[in-house]
């Protein structure tokens, strides 16, 4: 087509010049317009190209748009074929809902009433002892019994003392009172001071043997479930206070026994 135009103009051109005689200045002009005309056609055709490539990537892109839009569709037809099937299978109305979360709170309730009741009895019972041999309290929805290495342990030995097992008993006697529905977790704790003997590696290995310790008095002495009990020792990690200070690594030397209440039944009314 360039070609063609080409020609055409310069046979215009010849045409005009063998027609009249015309001066140099007339005959510039027409190759300057000519001249004009083309890199117009070629600039023309440039873009032409230019759309056409467009053209054909928009078309792509609508194809592509297409397909997308077609598997969101199926997707959305899925996900509301699927809504209706779990709607028609539901068998709970709302009014058994209701029930349930009725049920819920009131088993919530019950073992909030349960811990509170047992705390209070715990500390009945452990009343003899002083505030820096023991402490009793609750914290998330558990009963934590802290005792201190003074009143279960020489420094650095994990064979409880009498005094210690004296306090022992009078939590395991509450404890075998409440019937099994408690579980208790035994967790020992030591300071920072650097230990290594013939008995212990470490201070993460004696806290973890005093845990084990209590446990055997508890379950061989005292008869409380061994199903019910696990060990465990965090040596110098977990501490309560500084241990930049005598006073602040006595308080991390201790012992936590945690009782926690067994949650079967409120996960058996969950599943439901």
């Amino acid at each position: 087509m360039k070609k063609s135009f080409l020609f055409f103009s310069m046979l215009i051109l010849t045409i005009f010049l063998s027609a009249s005689c015309v001066s140099k200045k007339k005959y510039r002009a027409a190759l300057d317009r000519v001249d004009m005309l083309h890199s117009d056609s070629i600039d023309t055709h440039a873009k032409l190209g230019m759309c056409n490539t467009t053209l054909t990537g928009l078309q792509a892109d609508k194809g592509t748009l297409l397909s997308q839009r077609s598997e969101l569709e199926k997707e959305n037809e899925d996900a509301i074929n699927e809504l209706n099937r779990v709607s028609a299978n539901s068998k709970m109305t709302i009014a058994q809902q209701a029930r349930r979360l009725q049920n819920l709170e009131g088993l919530i309730n019950a073992q909030r009433d349960t811990m509170n009741k047992l705390k209070n009895s715990i500390s009945a019972a452990l009343v003899g002892f002083a505030p820096d041999e023991l402490s009793v309290y609750i914290k998330d929805g558990k009963i934590y019994v802290a005792l201190q290495e003074k009143l279960l342990f020489k420094s650095g030995s994990a064979v409880v003392d009498p005094k210690g097992k004296e306090a022992l008993g009078k939590l395991a006697e509450v404890l075998n009172g409440s019937g099994k529905n408690i579980n208790v977790e035994i967790i020992g704790y030591t300071d920072n001071v650097p230990i290594k003997t013939a008995k212990f590696e470490d201070n993460w290995d004696l806290s973890v043997i005093r845990s084990t310790s209590i446990a055997r008095v508890l379950t061989k002495d005292y008869s409380l479930d061994p199903n019910s009990i696990t060990t465990s020792g965090q040596g110098q990690f977990h501490p309560v206070q500084t241990n930049d200070t005598p006073d602040g690594r006595q308080a991390n030397r201790r012992t936590e026994i945690v009782l926690s209440p067994n949650l079967s039944g409120l996960y058996n009314v969950i599943n439901q």
